[in-house]
């Protein structure tokens, strides 16, 4: 994509915190965007992270990165939510529903009053929860409304099994769908090295590829958040190129497939839940949820996902 079609571009991101900036910092070097608004409950911080940014190298990115507020949100092709605290340690994503639901309802109170157009991309945990919550406030179409979902936890398990292999991560395919939690599921029957079933590859190497490993590796990718807001207190690097990496899609109309959380609509036998399962992503977000052949066990295991994000919605009066 050329700069003169980057003029067009214009992205609003709501909350300045580390993902927030993170993300503003990754869309500039992507060069992505001509247009970058951060909007913060604290101005000074927003304005502060703006100028930072803006004094890069100014040839590693064109975008004009400023702080603003909601009437900024106006002709965005897509805004993006990551306002919101996040988790301390020893906390679960889901230790987070009350006090980012509210936060989120005050997000998208004020958003309602200038949205004009644009994706909506969630960010903010949990997740599942606020992409359904999002959804119902804004009442747009299925889709416009989507959140990272499993996208990071792919991304982890990626990078897993090319360290497992030693190989790089780009012959690497794998999924990982359902909650971005506890409740996710990765689909080992559908994981292949270079065109390969990983099963096979390991066999041809003389490496284990058992229940054993699968757990292990399994347990890794679902406890890395934790171990990582340990270690550091957040984590906002990963997610940043994780949201680039969907934006691209959004923003340059190129359709890519990612395992992010939308709304279902019957899909796999679901309704009215959101989790994460490969779909279709482009100018309209989410433009098809695709239903793949998976092992018995691992659908056995997404039907409990969406039967635990039910109870999560009806234990917290959701819905």
């Amino acid at each position: 994509m050329n700069d003169f079609e980057i003029l067009k571009r214009k992205v609003a991101i709501i909350g300045a915190g580390f993902v927030g900036s993170s993300i503003a910092y990754a869309l500039t070097i992507r060069r992505l965007a001509r247009e970058i608004v951060l909007i913060d409950i604290d101005e000074k911080k927003s304005e502060g992270e703006a100028l930072d940014i803006q004094h890069g190298i100014p040839d590693m990115g064109i975008s004009s990165v400023r702080a603003g507020g909601y009437q900024d949100c106006r002709d965005c092709d897509l805004i993006i939510i990551t306002a919101g605290r996040n988790r301390r340690p020893g906390e679960t994503r889901l230790d987070l529903i009350a006090g980012n639901s509210a936060i989120l309802k005050n997000v998208v109170d004020q958003l309602k009053k200038y949205y004009t157009r644009g994706v909506i991309m969630m960010v903010s945990n949990p997740v599942d929860v606020l992409v359904w919550q999002c959804a119902q406030w804004m009442d747009l179409p299925n889709g416009m409304v989507f959140g990272t979902g499993c996208v990071l936890d792919t991304s982890r398990l990626t990078r897993l099994i090319a360290d497992y292999t030693r190989l790089n991560t780009e012959v690497v395919k794998t999924t990982i769908v359902g909650e971005h939690g506890d409740a996710q599921i990765p689909i080992w029957s559908r994981t292949a090295i270079a065109g390969v079933p990983i099963s096979e590859y390991c066999e041809n190497v003389g490496l284990a590829w058992n229940e054993e490993v699968q757990t292990e590796l399994s347990r890794k990718v679902r406890t890395m958040g934790a171990e990582i807001i340990a270690d550091k207190g957040k984590t906002h690097y990963g997610i940043a190129t994780c949201v680039c990496y969907l934006a691209q899609a959004v923003l340059n109309q190129r359709l890519t497939i990612a395992p992010v959380s939308t709304v279902f609509q019957g899909e796999y036998g679901i309704e009215q839940v959101s989790l994460s399962v490969p779909s279709i992503i482009g100018v309209n977000g989410v433009e098809k949820r695709l239903e793949e052949r998976w092992a018995d066990s691992e659908f056995r295991q997404f039907r409990m996902a969406a039967e635990k994000m039910e109870a999560v919605l009806d234990k917290s009066g959701l819905r």
